[in-house]
This record gives structure tokens, sequence and C-alpha cells, in this order.
């Protein structure tokens, strides 16, 4: 494989490790990845927001620890920041999202390349591609 998309939808902590890992392992594996943030999760790429608690509420502070024993930052924005530097992960947000949870041009961390159309990220980055649903 040497291409894969990404398209991450949901917010919470627990939820976004996931995805978040897939694409680290990928690009380790020297894979070229592009993620979609849609919905909640758009959130992720813009600045100053607060990580949403855990699906299993309660259980924030253990899977923070359990991550880092498992060698990962506890932090999903160090995890981003940690992606962007393999230089194979490349980070969109979805533009219905964006307007819906505020976040623009103007509030969107470095990591990111960028807000764009779902039907262009499809098209462009998802076809043909193996692609992840999270």
């Amino acid at each position: 494989m040497e291409k894969m998309a990404i398209i991450v939808r949901d917010d919470a902590y627990d939820k976004v490790l996931t995805p978040l890992a897939f694409a680290y392992l990928a690009a380790a594996s020297n894979i070229e990845v592009s993620m979609l943030f849609v919905n909640w999760a758009v959130r992720y790429l813009g600045k100053g927001f607060e990580i949403a608690p855990c699906s299993h509420p309660g259980t924030d502070e253990w899977l923070a620890s359990q991550v880092a024993k498992a060698g990962l930052p506890p932090d999903p924005r160090e995890i981003i920041k940690a992606l962007k530097a393999t230089g194979k992960v490349h980070l969109y947000a979805c533009s219905l999202a964006s307007q819906i949870f505020g976040v623009d041009e103007h509030n969107l961390i470095p990591e990111a390349d960028g807000i764009i159309g779902a039907t262009w990220f499809l098209l462009e980055k998802a076809n043909g591609v193996h692609t992840q649903y999270f």
C-alpha cells in the first residue's frame, strides 16, 4: 500500500486515538496518509479547543496514563504534531464542519494542510485508495 485516506468524525479522546495511531503506523511504514476531519473532529485542527472527554465517563486520566505507557504522547495535539513531522501525513478540515464548528483559516493549527470540501477529498485523496472511517 502506498496511500491511505482516513476520515475522522468523532472528537472523544478515546475515539480519536485510533485514527491518529493508524496514521502514525502507516506513516512509519512509508505510506502517504491524508486525513479529513469532519463533524466534531474538525475542532482538532482549530487552535484552542478543549479535548472532549472519553466516551466512557470517568476514564480520561486512566486512558491517558495507558497511552503514555504504550509510548504515545497522551495529548492528541502532540500526536498531531508528531504525525505532521513525519512528512507523510496531510491533515484537512472539512469545509462544512469548519463552518459549523467555527474553524477557519485564522484559527487553523499550523499542522493543518487547509480547509477543503468533502467531495474534493473523496475524489482526490480517497478515490481508489484504502480508506478508513472513524
